[in-house]
Order: structure tokens, then C-alpha cells, then sequence
């Protein structure tokens, strides 16, 4: 009895088996050794070359040889009698080559000579992309026809027209010398033809070409009209691109998927990560690999995943962890992903829960909170003062000379300068950008701002901050305070409101306004400033950028020396003076530029210059006209030397000052100036004389006098010489940052 039982059911699994082969037929899989490439082109299923190695006869490819220019014998892939050019899966295209259609005149017979070429791909895979192709005609007075020979009946025409080569133009194919329209979906085959009787020879050539070919691999040239090159240069053919897709079935997605349900019909899209898409140029459909996946859906596990995390997807400071079909992103610890807007935004479940911790931490133990946030406090201090110059500079300055300004707070500087708003932009520089605020009591001041934070710079922002919070001298811009607080460094200094004394000199008609004796006042206390860095501090400083733009003018126009950002201090080793040179062209020192030792009478040889600035008028380099008189201190060195002073002296100059006080200026800006930095005079000499040079401007009996006039031009406006400096409606800022 088992035994019949055995029988039967080895007979109804052999009958299970064959209805299932009948009812599922199977979809040819190409061999391993099947030939995958041909003439540099990838063959891809359902592509293929040779037996058994493509999904039907329709996509059946062929490796010929071809002899090309030179008698060379290469390999190429052809479909029929079409050389392949390329296939693209995703696309569901492919790129052939495509004769030309010509309709020439032959002067040997004096005839005209048709060639036309009709391309069948109606009973394959394949249709003409009627998106990426044109039919195109070029010459002059021609008529060609595209026809297709389905039910539809398609015809259409392209007119080109020309009466002289002025007429044409590279790449514009529009009707003049070539013309293009479009074809419709769905067309396997088509033919052209010329209407002879709309085409004659000209002198503007004797051939007109029309063609189906790939609108982007086709750009008009006027030489194609007159010459044959738009043929030869092609070899007679174009490239032309073809929709594919599996049409040899059910005409949709949707039908071939029921079809298979059935038995009835082999399914192509076989990767089980695919999915059908239908043909968007006649019936038939595409498989493609569903989303995270590439590779060939038309073959077993043919797509496999996309490791999207390649490409970072994720957001800045995400993690991304690629898995199966997709990817998924992560944020660090303290923050959440927005999937919305694909950011890690702050974690405020986790945020709160950390304040409610630390509250609870501050009510429960204020004493143990007290004395941590004091430690954390110096912490950040000396964090900062590191960054900033370092904590031992601060430790020193408080030492040696006292902390005489005051340290301010990042939020009031920003209400201040109303969040460093542009219009409170006072002066930008290389060394940073200044703004004018107001603090408490509506007490001006300006605030320097570091462009950047090198090592160098800080460098610069310690070495200015000791400087100057040991300097006090009316003659010396004033360091009110400073901010560590962020990480750009911030000096705040009194707010000088006059501008510079290279704005008074150089700005517009000021020089010939301004009365000599207060250009030789200004000049005179900005050497005893000078003179006071260089004589009395301790160490002594040299400032090392000394020039007009540095010095500024307060309310009374009294000169304030500024700008310490390049200063050093005078050291007692000799071999410490090596530094980087810096300052400023037409200032610099000869012998500093040459040494690379910055020195008090580097100083001396650049206000030197200065002094030939208020005697002249002049700027101390141009980079316009004759070599000799671009550099102003060269100029007035050889017209002392020929005795020809008068000659580099403005008209003003000459009326102000006696001759004997002209002179004994130029004398002093020639010994500044002296080659020899040993042969130059101190600070304290040059302010001396000064001092002395400005008594001889007035006499003694009218000196008093004489110094109320000028101060009264400066602030009012007028003078008998017509001074005109406009205090009230117009505020000259200094640029500090230079």
C-alpha cells in the first residue's frame, strides 16, 4: 500500500513540475564567456554578441572589422548594417551612426546627382528619440521631406534658404543656410527626399545634405554651404540617438506583470531589487534598479545597493551609516537630525534636562557652584589671554605698571556700535577695521578690531596693548580699556575726531588752506610724543610706522601719535633688532630695509618725510611719471643738493613762513633724512627744533596773540588767509587700523 502511495506522488510532483515549465517560460540569461566589450563600446544585457548571449534576436550585436583612414583595421559593433556607438541602460537609448542624404550638382555631367538614404528599425527593439533627435537640411534654396511609412502617414518638410554668405552665421540653424524640426513619437523607420525642383546650383554651392541626427552633437558652420565638409568632415555620417525597449511582448508595465502572474510570458526585469517602467517612445517597457540600488536589472541579482554614504548625504557633523536600498543619517551626542531640513539641530529634550539638572545642581550647592564657575572663569581667562598675548603679558603690564584702563565686556561693545553696524566704520587698515561707539555717559570712543588672528597678530595685539597701557602723554593716543571676551582681539581707545594730519595736507585744497604755523605746531607735537617713546618710557619704544596717517587730530587739533601695532620695544642685545621689515612704502628707512634693524632713527628718518609733507604738499611716492620724482624724499634730497629748494615749495609756503624758518626746516627734514642713521638727529633734537623753528614764525610780542588766531581758524573756520576746515558738518576720522 506505501509503496502505491510513493507512486502516486512521485506522478503528481512530475505533473506540478512540467505545468509549472509549461506556464513560466524562461528568460534567456547570457553565458559568462559571452563577449562583453567591442571597440572600446561596453555590450551590456540585453545587449549582446553572439549565440545565446542577448535577450533577443532584436538586441543581437556584432563585432566587425572596419579599415579606417590610414588602411588600419580596428573593430566596431554594429547593429545590421549600423555601427553602435554607445548604450546607455538607464536611459533606455543607444547612439548609431546615420548616412547622409545629398543632392549634388556634378559639373563633369552638368547634372544633379541624388543620394538619399531611408533608415528601418520598424521591427526591432528600437525608434528614433523623437527628444533628442532633429531632421536637418542645410544649403541654399533646398527642400527636403521626411516621411515614415506607418499607419500615421508622417510627413514633414524642412526649407533652407540663402542669398549670399553674409547672410549666415555659425550655429544658428534657423532657416538661413540650414534648418531643423522635430519628428514624432514613436517612428522606426523613415526615408527622405528633395524636391528637385526647388533646388538649383548656385555660386553659393552645389549640394544640399539632410539628415535624422542628434541635435546636441550638431552645430551649423557657414563653410558647410560653399564646401563639402559638412559631408566629408563626417565621413557621410552622423550620430543619430534610438529609444529601446523590450517591445517583443506586452506593450506596458502593467500587462507584462499580469502576464507572468499567468505563466504566460517571460518577465525581463529580473533583479529582484528592479522595477518596469514603460517605454515613453512606443509600447514596450524598461526595467530599472528600484532607488538605493545600480547595476542591470535585466539579469539575476543583476542590482545590487548604492553605498550612498560616497557622496555624503548627511548633514555637517552627521554621521551617515549606508544599509540596505537607502542610507541613514546621525547626529552626535547633544544634537538631533531635522529630517526637513537635513540639518543636526541642538537636542532641547536633552538641553532641558540639563538645565533642570544644573539649576537644581546651583540652588542645592551655590557655594561648590560659587567656586567652580570662579575656576571655569580663569580658565576661559586664561584661555583667552593666551590666544590674545598670553597671561603673562597681562601679569606683567599689572606688575611693572598698572592696569590704567578698563577691561570691557563683549556686550557692550556690540550695543556701543550697535552690533558693528557698517556706518559706524571709522577706518579699516591691515591691521584691522575701527567703529565709533558710545559707552555709558555718552562718552566717545573707537574700537580697534583685529582683520584676522594669526599667531602674528596676536603677536601685534599684546605688543600694542603693553605699549601703550604704559604711555601717557597728551600727545599719544590714549588706551582706554580693551576686551577679551571673543576671539578677535578689541583695543579701545579715546576717540580722536579730526581725522589725520595726512587727511589735513593731502585732502582736497587743504594744503593751501591751512595756515603753515599750524602744520608746524602739529608737526612739533607729534615729535614730542615721538620724542617721549623714544627718551622716557621705560624700555624705550619704537613705534616703527611713523607717517601723516598715523598721526591723528582731536577736538582742538592737537596731534595725537597712534597706531603701535608695528611697534617694538628697544632692546639691549643688538642681535634682537632682526625682525621682519614692515611699514610703510616712501617711509621706510634705507638703512632698516637694508639691516633688518628697526632703531630709534628708523623712527626719525620716517618723520623726516613727514616734515616734507607739511613743506611740500606733496604725497611721499607716486607711482605715475619719471622714475627720479616718484619718491618724494629723493626729489627734495637733490634739490637741496642743487640749491633749488624753491622750486619743489608750493606758492602758500613761501608766503607764510620767513625765509629763514623754510630753510631751517628743509635743513632739519635733510638731516632726518641723512643715509647714516648715526649722522641723524634724536627725537628729542628734532622737537627741539621745532620748538625753536615756531618762535621764529612769530614775533614775541604777538605770539599769544598769534595762537588764539589759529585756534580760533581751526574751530570756527575762518582766517584772514581763508583757513576753511568745516568741524561742525563734516568729522575727519582717523584711520587707527592703517
Amino acid at each position: 500500500m506505501e509503496e502505491v502511495l510513493s507512486v502516486h506522488l512521485a506522478v503528481a510532483v512530475a505533473l506540478l513540475l512540467l505545468l509549472a515549465a509549461k506556464r513560466t517560460p524562461a528568460v534567456a540569461v547570457p553565458s559568462p564567456q559571452c563577449q562583453r566589450q567591442c571597440g572600446g563600446v561596453d555590450i551590456v544585457f540585453p545587449f549582446g554578441i553572439g549565440d545565446n548571449c542577448s535577450l533577443s534576436a532584436g538586441f543581437n550585436v556584432s563585432c566587425q572589422e572596419v579599415q579606417v583612414q590610414g588602411g588600419v583595421v580596428v573593430y566596431r559593433p554594429f547593429l545590421g548594417n549600423v555601427e553602435l556607438l554607445n548604450i546607455s541602460l538607464i536611459h533606455g537609448t543607444i547612439r548609431e551612426l546615420n548616412h547622409i542624404s545629398t543632392y549634388c550638382y556634378d559639373s563633369s555631367s552638368s547634372s544633379m546627382e541624388l543620394s538619399t538614404w531611408c533608415f528601418d528599425a520598424s521591427e526591432t527593439p528600437f525608434r528614433f528619440s523623437d527628444v533628442q533627435n532633429k531632421f536637418t537640411a542645410i544649403g541654399c534654396q533646398t527642400l527636403a521631406y521626411i516621411m515614415d511609412n506607418t499607419d500615421k502617414s508622417y510627413q514633414s518638410g524642412c526649407v533652407s534658404t540663402c542669398q549670399s554668405l553674409s547672410d549666415l552665421a555659425d550655429g544658428s540653424c534657423s532657416g538661413i543656410g540650414c534648418c531643423q524640426t522635430d519628428i514624432p513619437k514613436g517612428m522606426g523607420f523613415y526615408n527622405v527626399s528633395f524636391d528637385t525642383g526647388q533646388i538649383s546650383p548656385s555660386g553659393l554651392g552645389r549640394c544640399s545634405y539632410a539628415v535624422l541626427m542628434e541635435a546636441a552633437a550638431f552645430s551649423f558652420r557657414t563653410t558647410y554651404i560653399d564646401t563639402t565638409d559638412f559631408n566629408d568632415t563626417s565621413a557621410g555620417q552622423v550620430p543619430v540617438v534610438m529609444d529601446w525597449a523590450i517591445r517583443d511582448g506586452p506593450p506596458s508595465c502593467e500587462l507584462a506583470k499580469r502576464n507572468e502572474e499567468t505563466g504566460s510570458y517571460a518577465y525581463a526585469c529580473l533583479s529582484g531589487n528592479s522595477e518596469c517602467v514603460d517605454s515613453p517612445n512606443g509600447p514596450g517597457y524598461l526595467c530599472n534598479c528600484s532607488s538605493g540600488y545600480e547595476g542591470n536589472p535585466y539579469l539575476p541579482h543583476g542590482c545590487h545597493d548604492v553605498d550612498e554614504c560616497k557622496n555624503s548625504p548627511c548633514p555637517s557633523g552627521g554621521v551617515c551609516h549606508n544599509t540596505v536600498g537607502g542610507y541613514r543619517c546621525s547626529c552626535r551626542v547633544g544634537r538631533k537630525l531635522n529630517e526637513r531640513s537635513n540639518t543636526c539641530d541642538p537636542d532641547t529634550t536633552l538641553i532641558t534636562g540639563v538645565t533642570i539638572g544644573f539649576l537644581v545642581l546651583v540652588i542645592l550647592s551655590s557655594f561648590g557652584y560659587m567656586i567652580l564657575q570662579k575656576t571655569k572663569l580663569n580658565q576661559v581667562k586664561q584661555e583667552h589671554f593666551r590666544q590674545h598675548g598670553g597671561m603673562i603679558l597681562f601679569e606683567r603690564m599689572r606688575s611693572e605698571n598698572g592696569l590704567a584702563f578698563t577691561v570691557f565686556s563683549e556686550a557692550e561693545l556690540v550695543k556701543a556700535t550697535d552690533n558693528y553696524d557698517k556706518s559706524k566704520i571709522i577706518g579699516k587698515g591691515g591691521h584691522g577695521t575701527v567703529y565709533k561707539g558710545i559707552v555709558k555717559g555718552n562718552v566717545p570712543i573707537a574700537i580697534k578690531r583685529c582683520a584676522l588672528v594669526g599667531e602674528r597678530q596676536k603677536k601685534e595685539f599684546g605688543q600694542e596693548m603693553l605699549i601703550l597701557s604704559q604711555i601717557n602723554h597728551k600727545n599719544i593716543v590714549k588706551l582706554e580699556g580693551c576686551c577679551l571676551e571673543v576671539e578677535v582681539p578689541m583695543l579701545v581707545y579715546e576717540f580722536v575726531p579730526n581725522g589725520t594730519l595726512y587727511e589735513l595736507i593731502h585732502g582736497k585744497d587743504q594744503a593751501s588752506q591751512t595756515p603753515f604755523c599750524t602744520l608746524l605746531r602739529i608737526a612739533h607735537e607729534a615729535a614730542e610724543g615721538l620724542s617721549f617713546l623714544h627718551s622716557y618710557a621705560s624700555p624705550p619704544i619704537i613705534h616703527g610706522d611713523v607717517k601723516s596717517a598715523n598721526i591723528l587730530l582731536d577736538g582742538n587739533y592737537m596731534a595725537k601719535v597712534s597706531d603701535f601695532g608695528a611697534s617694538v620695544l628697544a632692546p639691549s642685545d643688538k642681535e634682537q633688532y632682526v625682525t621682519m621689515v614692515q611699514g610703510t612704502c616712501g617711509y621706510l628707512d634705507p638703512e632698516y630695509m637694508q639691516t633688518c634693524q628697526l632703531t630709534e632713527k628708523s623712527d626719525v628718518y620716517s618723520f623726516g618725510v613727514v616734515l616734507l609733507e607739511i613743506l611740500t604738499g606733496q604725497e611721499p611716492l607716486k607711482l605715475d611719471g619719471p622714475e627720479t620724482q616718484r619718491s618724494l624724499s629723493s626729489k627734495f634730497l637733490s634739490a637741496m643738493k642743487e640749491n633749488s629748494l624753491d622750486a619743489i615749495l608750493p606758492s602758500h609756503v613761501n608766503g607764510q613762513g620767513s625765509d629763514e624758518l623754510i630753510r631751517g626746516l628743509a635743513e632739519l627734514a635733510k638731516q632726518c633724512l641723512d643715509m647714516c642713521g648715526s649722522n641723524r638727529p634724536s627725537m628729542k633734537e628734532v622737537a627741539d627744533e621745532l620748538g625753536r623753528l615756531r618762535k621764529l614764525s612769530l614775533h614775541p610780542w604777538v605770539q599769544i596773540d598769534a595762537d588764539m588766531i589759529e585756534t580760533q581758524s581751526l574751530l570756527s573756520g575762518t582766517t584772514a588767509a581763508s583757513f576753511e576746515i568745516e568741524v561742525g558738518t563734516t568729522e575727519l576720522v582717523a584711520d587707527y587700523a592703517r
